[in-house]
């Protein structure tokens, strides 16, 4: 599958403003063929009451860049895309700054896709989480 270069970072940013993302404050900084770049600042409403940063703030930063690196990458006459499976592992903690996260893809099929997506916080190249999906391609009926 190539990149569709209709659907670059601002695409991104502005599809996702009035849905969880942008809620969140997700925000793509770059789209290349087979990856997605991503970043969250993080601020004190995405942790959980035991002062870590909560298990879904992650997940939905990996997810969100592996779905769109999907829909950047679906094929022509696709509509859209839902996710089969997800899997998460977490390494270690992060407590201030800006998640990062690079979701590459693995396998970009005309039914599937699979993206596995890294997680770091700041400049820190150690991973924080790893992150695994697969995606159903969907076609117009």
């Amino acid at each position: 599958m190539k990149l569709r270069t209709d659907r670059d970072a601002d695409f991104f940013n502005r599809l996702g403003r009035e849905h969880l993302p942008g809620y969140l404050g997700v925000i793509v900084t770059a789209v290349e063929p087979g990856v997605l770049r991503a970043e969250l600042p993080l601020r004190k409403e995405l942790f959980a009451p035991n002062g870590f940063l909560h298990a879904g703030t992650v997940i939905t930063l990996a997810d969100t860049a592996a779905g769109y690196g999907c829909v950047a990458h679906l094929p022509d006459d696709a509509e859209i895309f839902t996710t089969l499976e997800l899997k998460a592992n977490f390494l270690r903690a992060a407590r201030e700054g800006v998640l990062r996260c690079e979701a590459r893809a693995d396998h970009l099929g005309r039914t599937t896709q699979v993206w596995d997506a890294t997680v770091h916080s700041g400049d820190d190249e150690r991973p924080i989480a790893v992150f695994r999906c697969t995606q159903l391609v969907i076609y117009p009926p």
